[in-house]
């Protein structure tokens, strides 16, 4: 099998090399934003970014072709998975009648859609992205909010624009943990950088959040919840990362202001209870009588089950014992629960090059070739977390095997093309990635000198865009980062951590989770509508990370950690 290294200007022309670098993802968004459906969409990104690492990019069509599996593998699962897992246990809390239940809890705390907003997107969603990642929160809290009454598009959109901030420290800091191996660089140092940045935008996203839904004026007949919610997960969030560490920010800063929130409703509530314009106002709904206490417990349980196992399945301890022990130490899992297979034509043969690797000595190109191992460690997984709790809602709403089971199949039925989609956004970013076209489009960012700080995080923004995860974009761009900071004459701990908080904008624009809100949310054929709706956001937030990086680079470098 011949080795291959990859080419990163093609054409001769960074400018023409560039534009075709973009060729696969224009035509994916393109085709989205334009009104077709996802499946054939993604399915032409697919293509075109084949014909483009093939033809463009000098890439073995065995290798291509390999790493179009090796991604469509990984998009099914953990991804997939993870999806069907979180939409199945939502069916059957709708199915036993519980979630009606849940609904009118959640109007007890207060009947304000802002104030829902920021409970279930905001708190919760956060706590779901510390504990899990990977689009988990997205599916959840899109499911949720469609179950509360909130429309189709803003269930997901608002879901999608809070899934933002929280990105960087997501599933147990494995996003910043993966920076500082790629790079080199200090791992608490990077944690402190990103945490003297996003605090700031904890504070922006929930009153962002609140005018994309009604407005200015809605913002400012809700600023004590927006402040109190904002407030308390940025000053947990600027702790934890400052002085514990990258693993736990999301989790305490998620439950921390979900707990806050809640409390400060039993005494405060908007003056004006703010509804969607197709909705009848608060003064023409029914009253609520109050539910017991009991009652409210029993229906909650499943969620309690579902968060519960989300933390502990998101425990590097915990996946290590499922995963079959250490190597050294197995247990009586080992062999069974994880598989790992090379990916033959891909596995070893691809090589990157500088400057987005350091060379070997006396080489054209890095020392270690890129890996591409597909793991299905099936009992660790996420999805498998959220499976076994729909198995324990199962049991604690009493819902004969028989229905568990049809329900489970109507599901995955139902899911068919969104498991399908899914798989070929993932392939398309395998390919992008192991071609090197994705380096190519992040080269171009390193051309802009003085302005490098405002780029840097866009850089970031890009990956995660093209990737789907915060974690591939640090894994992607991370050492690139460095090698450009150091160029440059910039302090490389606050070029690196922009990577990843820069990143945490694309989260909300990238194919893969917009296709996981349109099925948590019922949106089929919708991802379209989607992304035009988040799109502008996503660019504007990840500008202003952009700003701030450029005001720490130049004028508060006392922000800078030593």
């Amino acid at each position: 099998m011949m080795e291959w290294v990859q080419v990163y200007d093609p054409l001769g022309s960074p400018f023409w090399s560039t534009l075709l670098a973009t060729l696969p993802i224009v035509v994916l968004l393109g085709l989205l934003a334009a009104g077709l459906d996802a499946a054939k969409s993604a399915l032409a990104g697919l293509l075109t970014a084949l014909a483009t690492a093939i033809l463009g990019f000098g890439m073995p069509t065995s290798a291509a072709l390999a790493s179009a599996g090796y991604g469509a593998c990984f998009g099914l699962l953990p991804i997939g998975w993870i999806v069907v897992a979180a939409v199945f246990l939502f069916h059957l809390t709708v199915k036993s009648g519980q979630f009606e239940v849940v609904k009118r809890s959640v109007a007890a705390l207060s009947p304000d859609r802002r104030v829902q907003a920021l409970l279930i997107a905001f708190c919760f969603g956060t706590f779901i992205e510390g504990a899990a990642g990977f689009g988990t929160p997205v599916a959840i809290c899109a499911a949720l909010m469609i179950g509360l009454g909130f429309s189709p598009l803003y269930a997901a959109g608002l879901s999608l624009i809070a899934n933002t901030s929280p990105v960087a420290f997501g599933a147990l800091g494995t996003p910043i943990i993966t920076l500082a191996k790629v790079s080199g660089l200090d791992e608490m140092a990077l944690c402190q950088m990103a945490g003297r940045q996003l605090p700031f935008f904890s504070l922006i996203v929930p009153a962002w959040l609140v005018a994309v839904m009604s407005g200015w004026r809605g913002v400012v007949g809700c600023w004590p919840a927006i402040l109190v919610c904002g407030g308390t997960f940025a000053l947990l969030q600027f702790l934890t990362a400052n002085y514990h560490g990258p693993a736990l920010v999301d989790v305490v800063g998620g439950l921390g202001s979900l707990i806050v929130l809640a409390t400060m409703l039993r005494f405060w509530q908007p003056k004006e209870i703010w509804r969607f314009p197709d909705e009848p106002p608060a003064a023409e709904m029914p009253t609520e009588t109050a539910l017991p206490t009991r009652r409210v417990v029993y229906a909650w349980m499943p969620w309690v089950f579902l968060s519960v196992l989300v933390f502990v399945w998101g425990q590097p301890s915990v996946k290590l014992m499922l995963n079959g022990g250490p190597a050294d130490h197995p247990n009586v899992l080992a062999g069974s629960t994880k598989f790992a297979y090379p990916v033959p034509g891909l596995h070893n043969r691809v090589y990157r090059t500088a400057p987005v690797a350091p060379l070997a000595e006396g080489s054209d190109r890095a020392a270690e070739p890129e890996k591409a191992v597909l793991e299905i460690p099936w009992l660790s997984t996420t999805g498998t977390g959220i499976f076994l709790a729909a198995m324990m809602t199962a049991c604690w709403l009493r819902i004969p095997v028989r229905e568990f089971v049809a329900q489970f199949g109507q599901t995955v039925w139902e899911m068919r093309w969104a498991l399908f989609t899914i798989a070929c956004m993932l392939a398309l970013a395998f390919t992008t990635k192991y071609g090197g076209s994705d380096a190519t489009m992040g080269l171009a960012f390193t051309h802009t000198g003085a302005l490098y700080p405002f780029f840097a995080p866009l850089l970031g923004w890009l990956g995660v865009a093209l990737t789907g995860s915060d974690t591939s974009s640090n894994a992607l761009f991370g050492s690139l980062q460095r090698i450009t900071a150091e160029q440059l004459g910039l302090n490389p701990i606050l070029i690196v951590a922009s990577n990843s908080t820069g990143g945490v904008m694309g989260k909300m624009i990238d194919a893969q989770s917009i296709v996981v809100a349109a099925v948590a949310t019922g949106q089929k054929g919708g991802e379209g509508r989607i992304l035009r709706f988040v799109f502008l956001h996503s660019v504007v937030l990840a500008a202003l990370v952009g700003v701030l990086t450029m005001m720490q680079a130049y004028v508060l470098t006392w922000m800078i950690p030593n």
